[in-house]
């Protein structure tokens, strides 16, 4: 990439942070509104802007890598690229926590839902599939030594690092969860409990994992942990504070001039708040991991994905319910209709294939094209229904039997890779076990790795 090829460290940094000073300059100014800037021309320059500020974001995590344990570096990576998604959920949260009881609370409740599936079903469906099929294309001109060549119909496969077990579990009790929540009417304060816990007991044993020094850095990372900590760790979080402020302001100007681009292309508002803004909203982690495989760090690239996964799919949902109760200035739970039932079912059951794919540490060009083919097909599917259906209840209707059976199909291919596999199954939580109990005092690091 151009950035990495610029010949000092210091002037790839420098260049970076020169492609967030236009979007810098607009929000001094008023804003695109003020600027009078077109649609076009505020999603190029925020766009730009989410481009520079991902890559500041992914030196930040890997130069931290030196401090603390890489997990927690690349959970805080995860946390600060999907930060976007969390402020537009949270504002149609809100949005239904002031508006109880009215039509507007209740559609602002169904975009709540739908934008956090969209956005959950995209980094499966685009982020891991995409990334996999990439990490192995670039092998070809890499040493990613991640990537294993196979004979056979799109064999070849990445290997992921086996410390992941712990993301891995953690993410399948979380979507074992969710399979509940539609039951209980909406999103409430004990799905918040329940899942932002599980969250925290993540953060927990990931915080006290050891510091390994990896020498395999190079360019901006290696040039900036040359640095001594008193100084390394201020440009660390100068780098994250920075990033996570440009991303927080550039990408919902992003997602709004997308959605004004596709709306006066035809396509539905509802479509785009569930499909092309969290697609906007999700850029920068697909950024930051398609520049970690592009220097043959692709194990460290699928670890952010599955840690924003994660993240996603327990803070995000948990706190939902918590930003409707303040807004309605009660405790309460977060409505949404049958058809953002289905939308929750789908999602789970998406995730439990793509967890149930990761349960032997790799994933194969073949499981990774399945599951970017079922995710596209369902999304053009239900598209082509909602513009060629005239009956908006019918369309609905139709959209939530579709709904249904890939929810069916992601179960059966599940469930059958959970059964062949089951003693990685086992072997996924015994490990999961031996690291919390390493983190917290009860066996030895050495007794971990066993």
């Amino acid at each position: 990439m151009l950035v990495d090829r610029l010949k000092h460290p210091g002037a790839a940094l420098a260049f970076a942070a020169l492609l967030t000073l236009p979007w810098v300059a607009v929000e001094l100014t008023g804003g695109p509104g003020a600027n009078g800037f077109s649609d076009l021309l505020t999603v190029t320059v925020s766009g730009v802007a989410v481009l520079g500020a991902s890559f500041l974001l992914a030196w930040g995590a890997e130069t931290a890598e030196k401090d603390v344990p890489r997990a927690f570096a690349i959970a805080v990576l995860a946390v600060l690229a999907v930060a976007p998604e969390y402020a537009v959920d949270a504002l149609y949260a809100w949005t239904a926590g002031a508006n109880v009881g009215t039509p507007r609370g209740m559609e602002a409740a169904n975009l709540a839902v739908a934008n956090m599936t969209g956005a959950n079903r995209i980094l499966i469906g685009l982020g891991w599939s995409g990334i996999a099929m990439f990490t192995v294309y670039r092998a070809t001109t890499s040493r990613d030594t991640a990537v294993e060549r196979r004979d056979g119909f799109l064999a070849s496969r990445v290997q992921l690092d086996r410390n992941i077990s712990t993301e891995i579990s953690f993410l399948l009790v979380a979507t074992a969860y969710a399979f509940f929540v539609p039951l209980n009417g909406g999103i409430g304060i004990l799905d918040t409990l329940v899942l932002v816990g599980l969250y925290v007991a993540y953060i927990g044993i990931i915080i006290r994992g050891d510091v390994v020094v990896h020498d395999d850095q190079v360019g901006v990372p290696a040039y900036l942990q040359g640095f001594v900590r008193r100084y390394r760790i201020p440009i660390v979080i100068l780098l994250f504070l920075y990033s996570g402020l440009m991303i927080a302001t550039a990408v919902h100007p992003f997602a709004h001039g997308l959605e004004s681009i596709g709306e006066a292309a035809g396509i539905p508002p509802f479509f785009m708040i569930q499909w092309i803004a969290p697609l906007a909203s999700e850029s920068p982690e697909l950024i930051v991991v398609a520049y970690l495989v592009n220097k043959a760090r692709s194990t460290a690239g699928f670890n952010a994905l599955i840690s924003s996964k994660l993240n996603q799919w327990t803070l995000l949902i948990g706190t939902l319910a918590v930003v409707y109760s303040i807004a309605a200035g009660q405790i309460g739970t977060l409505p949404f209709d049958e058809k953002q039932q289905a939308e929750i079912w789908i999602t789970a059951a998406q995730s439990l294939f793509a967890i149930a794919i990761l349960t032997n540490f790799n994933i194969s060009l073949r499981e990774a094209l399945t599951l970017f083919v079922l995710f596209v097909s369902q999304v053009v599917t239900e598209f082509a229904i909602i513009q060629t259906v005239a009956s908006e209840a019918r369309a609905t209707e139709l959209s939530i039997l579709l709904l249904d059976a890939y929810t069916v199909v992601y179960l059966v291919l599940a469930l059958y890779l959970f059964a062949a596999r089951r003693q990685e199954v086992v072997f996924l939580f015994r490990k999961t076990v031996r690291n919390a109990s390493s983190a917290f005092g009860r066996t030895s690091a050495a007794e971990t790795d066993d």
